[in-house]
């Protein structure tokens, strides 16, 4: 994959789970304007900000995934040499890639039974399928995503946590 290539894969999820959380928000917003200014609510919001919020954070994985931007605990990290500093984030990244193929598959096992199932919402009857497949999207785009990090972290050999920019004032 070209470098051009996988920065256009990583701004489009980027601006996919921005969008997702709008929804989630303008969602939850209108929902709690309705419930308390007019004593009335949208039909399956509940279920509705629920599946959007389980994308959104799926969503949000993968961005995170192939940023380093999670929480992270540099205690080991810290200790050791660069070298090591270089082995250990080849070796978390490389962890990280697997648990998430993994986790991407039994997603898409559940997407399917979903499918089979018929489950949908409760008011409106909507099928859930459809919410557990872009849940599933972002699990997905989380493999290519993380594989592009692993294959940038071999080639460039800057620690991650000393190339990240920084503020001046």
């Amino acid at each position: 994959m070209s470098v051009r290539l996988a920065d256009r894969l990583i701004g489009w999820v980027e601006r996919a789970a921005g969008g997702f959380l709008a929804v989630v928000t303008a969602l939850t917003f209108v929902t709690v304007v309705l419930r308390y200014g007019f004593s009335t609510s949208i039909p399956d919001s509940y279920d509705l900000s629920r599946n959007l919020l389980g994308i959104l954070i799926f969503w949000g994985i993968a961005v995170t995934g192939f940023r380093g931007e999670h929480i992270t605990v540099d205690l080991v990290w810290g200790a050791l040499p660069p070298r090591g500093r270089r082995a250990l984030d080849l070796a978390s990244t490389l962890f990280t890639l697997g648990c998430m193929s993994v986790f991407a598959w039994a997603m898409g096992t559940k997407v399917v039974g979903t499918m089979a199932s018929g489950e949908t919402t409760y008011d409106l009857n909507l099928p859930l399928w459809p919410f557990y497949s872009l849940a599933w999207a972002g699990l997905a785009l989380s493999v290519p995503l993380l594989l592009v990090r692993l294959l940038r972290q071999l080639r460039d050999p800057a620690e991650p946590h000393e190339a990240a920019p920084t503020i001046s004032h």
